[in-house]
């Protein structure tokens, strides 16, 4: 059976704003900001000295997984994954065995860097010490791009299992692919995410790209400012979100809740052509990557409720705005409202797509829009105020039942991809 509706069952989450689902729509509502300032980037000469970092409770570890897990694990981005995918997993009320592989369920669980976290300068000085022993064997499992997937997968004994990484769209990819499997009938169910570590590794290599935020060190939750003409370069964060994509026949059939319904997404590659560049995007493929989202959803603009933009703090924010305009072919007030999570969060890098795609998933369940921090009229870029007018742009919570979310991601090497959710309806 081919084209099956897929629906959203579970939900999980690890972002530096809060950790869990439910307080991490509370810290949405409230426009909290996880974004703090770390003593040691100072130490270290980073010009931007401040990032989004997850707080995690013993109490949190406790609740999702093994002693072994806690104690013997050092990558920030294993630990958050196997933590959003756990979540996620329990919230759908699926069963755990430990003797049977789950040959009808698939997962597709990617990340950006994984291998470059705070263990990359143990793991280094260990060696160079002469001291590769005392390594272990966990080091590589760990440090591997499916690390995340295969130590989440130790728990779960899922009988399909991928491992993407394609920068800053992995999370969104992720989820396109699951829903994919799930759609054409591959699978009954896909537990999809992604997530990224933390660390003055990676975050000192962008800082090197000069593309961090470096005037906010004495402010940092001022440090994002999407669409704002004071943006001066993103903020680093990490984390992880997951989803459970499952047919609608095998929801209903356990009597599972449903979050929304996936319609359909499109993803692409500029090539590196026609102005994209390794770190800037190809205007006519992200263009084209919207327009075909909308198209495989089987929609048309007019009814889009929210973009949830990818909107980094950086100089592309306008070029994005405009994008967007051009490829949904509406300006002004018949645009639909704009958000995105990274003002509060920082941007993610390959967590990214996941953990704003779990804040899409409960707009859309709990009807409500979440505000922008750090925007108001006087700071908005004039090259956006020229497409959207200010109340398109919430900078405070709004209760609002909404129906639809486009929601896209673009990320180096001139990748793009774009996701619709949709209000579930019977």
């Amino acid at each position: 059976m081919n084209n099956r509706r897929v629906v959203i069952t579970g939900l999980g989450v690890v972002a530096p704003n809060a950790s869990g689902v439910n307080a991490f729509e509370q810290a949405l509502r409230e426009g909290k900001s996880g974004i703090r300032f770390f003593e040691g980037h100072k130490d270290l000469n980073m010009k931007c000295q401040i990032g989004g970092q997850p707080i995690l409770t013993r109490e949190y570890l406790e609740q999702y997984l093994p002693e072994f897990y806690i104690e013997k694990l050092r990558n920030h981005g294993v630990i958050y994954g196997c933590l959003a995918g756990l979540e996620a997993w329990e919230d759908a009320g699926l069963p755990i065995s430990s003797e049977k592989r789950d040959k009808k369920t698939s997962m597709v669980f990617g990340s950006g860097a994984l291998g470059m976290d705070e263990m990359v300068g143990w793991m280094i000085n260990t060696i160079d010490e002469g001291d590769n022993r005392k390594l272990g064997s966990r080091v590589i499992p760990q440090s591997m791009n499916s690390g995340a997937a295969a130590y989440l997968n130790q728990i779960l004994g899922l009988g399909y299992v991928q491992s993407n990484s394609s920068a800053c769209i992995t999370g969104s990819e992720s989820i396109l692919m699951g829903y994919r499997q799930v759609m054409s009938g591959q699978v009954e169910r896909a537990l999809c995410g992604s997530t990224e570590g933390v660390g003055h590794y990676i975050w000192a290599s962008f800082d090197a790209m000069r593309v961090l935020v470096s005037d906010s060190n004495e402010e940092p939750e001022a440090g994002s400012r999407p669409m704002s003409a004071t943006s001066r370069g993103f903020v680093p964060g990490g984390g992880s979100g997951a989803l459970v994509l499952e047919t609608l026949e095998s929801a209903q059939a356990r009597g599972a809740k449903i979050y929304a319904e996936i319609l359909g997404g499109a993803q692409n590659c500029g090539g590196l052509r026609n102005g994209g560049t390794m770190t800037a995007p190809n205007s006519e493929a992200l263009v084209e990557c919207i327009e075909d989202a909308v198209s495989d959803a089987g929609i048309t603009p007019e009814s889009i409720d929210l973009i949830s933009g990818h909107l980094t703090s950086t100089r592309a924010d306008p070029l994005e705005i405009s994008n967007w305009s051009k490829a949904l072919n509406l300006q002004g007030d018949e645009m639909p409202l704009i958000n995105t999570p990274k003002s509060m969060i920082g941007h993610c890098i390959g967590g990214a797509g996941s953990i704003e795609s779990v804040a899409c998933i409960l707009q859309l369940y709990k009807g409500f829009v979440h505000r922008n921090l750090n925007v108001n009229e006087d700071s908005i870029h004039p090259a956006i105020k020229s497409i959207l007018p200010l109340e398109k742009i919430p900078t405070q919570t709004i209760e609002k039942n909404i129906s639809t979310i486009i929601k896209a991601n673009f990320g180096f090497g001139d990748m793009n991809c774009c996701l619709v959710f949709q209000k579930f309806e019977a």
